[in-house]
């Protein structure tokens, strides 16, 4: 009984914000502007597949330079004194202080014509216009969700036992064979743990490539959006295109599960 009331606020959380939200979807995504059953609106989102292609390409390019950025500096941090870790942590979660979308509006400033990177480059007689491309996308997605990479690959990290690192020494691995045999390996729940912190949100973003991409670069999000605010608005067609993206982003997870649970399998086999 005691457990049962201990969970209840968790459960009713979760009716309110889970499962009543996804009803809705769920209804609006399976019926006509009457209220009738129809199958219409998953078949119109064919039409944007080339979006959620493109999706999927952005995001995971954004992932991929994220791990890139981050591992080497969560690796730097968790070498540190734990003074010294504390105050690097804080630098990396101080942009998350500020607003998503000034953060998105300051870069929009920095790349646009007359913005300050424009300006530096013309010095040194570039000439090259970012703003309104798929390269500024994939820069404010990398800005904004970096940190949401380095904190969980720093967590891990920071946990590992130096012993081990030091033992591999002793036996005559060099520093790559360390990185690779040891550190990774032992790094590799943090791994999973960034790029789903990162992938998802990066594919479902609407803000930063409205702003930074401008109309040229419509990403999935963008279209939910039009389809919910715009003029020609159809929350039928808009809440289908939302369960399409959720079962996409639950397939991502599932199979970034089963890589960690497979990392996990390795390294019991492995003690």
């Amino acid at each position: 009984m005691k457990k049962r009331l201990s969970a209840a606020p968790f459960a009713v959380w979760m009716g309110i914000f889970t499962v009543v939200p996804m009803a809705i979807v769920l209804w609006f995504a399976f019926t006509d502007e009457n209220g009738a059953f129809t199958l219409r609106n998953i078949a119109e989102i064919w039409q944007y597949s080339g979006t959620y292609v493109d999706s999927i390409w952005m995001g995971a390019l954004a992932t991929v330079i994220c791990l890139v950025l981050a591992y080497p500096l969560a690796l730097s941090i968790a070498r540190k004194a734990e003074h010294v870790q504390r105050t690097m942590v804080m630098i990396v979660m101080l942009p998350m202080w500020m607003n998503f979308l000034l953060r998105t509006y300051a870069w929009m400033s920095l790349l646009e014509e007359n913005g300050l990177i424009n300006h530096l480059l013309g010095q040194i007689g570039l000439h090259w216009s970012i703003i309104n491309t798929d390269a500024a996308v994939v820069l404010g997605m990398v800005y904004n969700f970096l940190p949401f990479m380095i904190l969980p690959l720093y967590s891990v990290m920071a946990k590992m036992d130096n012993r081990v690192i030091e033992a591999a020494q002793d036996l005559g691995s060099n520093n790559w064979q360390i990185l690779r045999r040891v550190i990774l390996p032992l790094s590799a729940p943090g791994i999973v743990s960034g790029v789903t912190m990162v992938f998802v949100p990066a594919v479902s973003t609407f803000v930063i490539s409205k702003l930074l991409g401008g109309s040229k670069y419509m990403m999935i999000g963008d279209v939910i959006e039009s389809m919910f605010m715009g003029d020609g608005c159809n929350y039928n067609v808009g809440a289908a295109l939302s369960l399409v993206l959720m079962v996409l982003m639950l397939i991502c997870m599932s199979l970034m599960r089963r890589v960690d649970n497979g990392e996990d399998e390795l390294g019991g086999m492995m003690a």
